[in-house]
């Protein structure tokens, strides 16, 4: 699945991005050609967007951040652990040998019970923590040039056509098509696993590339640890590959063991 941006007729004389889409099989960004990207996202590469134009495709496509679901009180998600019809079982069966007065039997149960709701506890704790790790792995801050002017702008404005600078040290706040690459290599650890830095370039690659093959692009999240870029947003917030994995680490999937 990739996510990617189609273009749109002008209008009212103005060239502006349609509504980003999930399709299967078709082109992806890190296969087009430079000149390709450019023109499906209607931007120049050194004007970059116009700020009305990055005001409309902002409202369009919303920030370039991750959905922040309510957070429940720990207090509440420790009740919560207790709230299964084999725990209301075994409570029952707790009071009931407490009545016959069988306090070892009660206190194993108890144990039981509460051994369950602890194991229940940590592990979703881990899961908002990792949650939350993936939220602080985005920039703060991008580069960007609009209007023919550089200008340092909060990362969760950028959109899809905004044409971002990187250098080394930077962290790459969206997902970007490289269009310029200078002794680029990027660390990539957080998406791929690769544990050494990889060798970027502005050539596309096959369309079928595996993600860790993908040396036209630069993920969210992941860090250049040399060289410099001139790039192209293709995918913000929830769109990013990193935005994937949050959404995957969110979702909890509840399996009903036979017993």
């Amino acid at each position: 699945r990739e996510h990617y941006i189609n273009a749109s007729d002008d209008q009212e004389g103005g060239g502006r991005v349609a509504e980003a889409v999930t399709q299967v099989g078709d082109q992806a960004w890190h296969g087009l050609e430079r000149g390709a990207v450019l023109e499906a996202l209607r931007v120049d590469a050194r004007a970059g967007l116009s700020a009305d134009e990055a005001s409309a495709r902002l409202e369009q496509y919303g920030r370039n951040r991750l959905p922040e679901e309510q957070r429940e009180s720990a207090f509440r998600r420790f009740i919560k652990q207790f709230h299964n019809v084999l725990i209301y079982i075994l409570i029952a069966a707790a009071l009931f040998t407490a009545f016959l007065g069988e306090w070892i039997d009660t206190g194993v149960i108890i144990v039981v019970v509460l051994v369950n709701a602890i194991i229940g506890f940590v592990q979703e704790g881990k899961a908002e923590a990792a949650l939350e790790e993936i939220r602080r792995m985005l920039s703060l801050e991008a580069s960007v040039v609009r209007g023919g002017r550089r200008q340092t702008v909060d990362a969760e404005l950028l959109v899809p056509g905004d044409v971002v600078l990187l250098e080394s040290g930077d962290r790459v706040p969206a997902d970007v098509r490289i269009i310029e690459a200078r002794n680029v290599r990027v660390e990539e650890a957080a998406l791929t696993g690769e544990s050494e830095p990889v060798a970027k370039t502005a050539d596309a690659v096959d369309a079928d590339a595996l993600l860790g093959d993908r040396r036209s692009m630069a993920y969210s999240s992941t860090v250049l640890t040399t060289g410099q870029l001139r790039g192209v947003v293709v995918a913000t917030g929830e769109a990013t590959e990193i935005g994937r994995i949050g959404e995957m680490v969110s979702r909890v999937e509840k399996i009903t063991t036979p017993l």
